[in-house]
């Protein structure tokens, strides 16, 4: 096995908003190093705060709630109430996903039940053939998320396979997703395909290392790119505190990427004509609305 050496480091800083504390991993600058990759971004959102009615097209949203809190010692069963123009509505709780491919045009809104509710979303690129599709919602319960145990290492399985155990929902551009928890001094080896992009993220824990063991420690909120090898190495160094860390993979499209805010296309005319859809109700927003 050839263990991926670490190409690139991003810390993601606060954004403050109306809607929330927003920390910003991908940005348009990383779209050609992160292909199939748009967007990731850590938010903290409380009411009267959220995400209010906003539109999508041509990529998929994962929305993983971690979760929710008033106080640091206090959790309670919150959640992310949804609701899309087709008439789908739920509840996201902590350790769920909500799984949204926005295809040809989607309106939702992602509203905070009550507290302060932290979660990620991340943004996967769809190849120019799917970008017209229909959309869809799926929400996976954390129960319904495989796990896969070694010594010291807990993985939920969101998408993709991990030591042997895989997740039982497909994703049309081929991704693996995965919650990896690493006790004090313990360590993992996961298999990527070597074609594959990917990337850590950091959410909790400040003496992880990655890539080799003499590598320096990347603290939370870190995003961590790697380069290439069929194997992600990933030590913690800590004698107390676990490291929890988002591994994520994906292959790559290779298709120019052009954005527009929600909008993820190939070329800016098919931006231009996505903006004129979107605000005449048309072509995928009849129901805007």
């Amino acid at each position: 096995m050839s263990s991926r050496q670490v190409v690139k480091k991003i810390f993601a800083n606060f954004e403050n908003s109306n809607d929330g504390v927003i920390r910003q991993g991908i940005t348009k600058s990383d779209h050609e190093l992160l292909d199939p990759f748009v967007s990731l971004a850590e938010f903290s959102v409380s009411p009267p705060g959220g995400f209010r009615d906003h539109p999508h097209r041509g990529e998929v949203i994962f929305s993983f709630l971690l979760y929710t809190y008033t106080k640091p010692t206090l959790f309670y069963n919150g959640g992310l109430i949804h609701q899309d123009f087709n008439g789908n509505k739920g509840t996201v709780h902590e350790g769920d996903v909500l799984w949204t491919t926005a295809g040809r045009g989607i309106i939702h809104s992602e509203m905070p039940k009550e507290h302060t509710n932290i979660g990620l979303q991340l943004w996967v690129n769809l190849p120019s053939s799917d970008k017209m599709i229909d959309p869809a919602n799926v929400e996976i319960s954390s129960s319904e998320m495989p796990v896969a145990y070694e010594e010291g290492v807990e993985v939920k399985v969101i998408a993709g396979v991990s030591m042997g155990v895989q997740s039982p929902f497909y994703t049309r551009t081929p991704i693996m997703f995965l919650d990896i928890i690493l006790q004090p001094r313990s360590q993992t080896h996961q298999t990527i395909p070597e074609t594959w992009t990917a990337f850590a993220y950091v959410l909790d824990g400040n003496e992880g290392v990655f890539g080799s063991s003499d590598s320096y420690a990347v603290q939370a909120h870190t995003l961590v790119v790697f380069g290439t090898g069929d194997e992600v190495s990933v030590w913690n160094t800590s004698n107390y505190r676990p490291l929890r860390f988002l591994l994520i993979a994906g292959e790559p499209i290779g298709e120019s990427v052009v954005q527009h805010g929600p909008f993820v296309m190939n070329t800016q005319a098919e931006i231009d004509r996505t903006i004129w859809d979107y605000r005449n109700g048309q072509n995928g927003f009849e129901m805007a609305n």
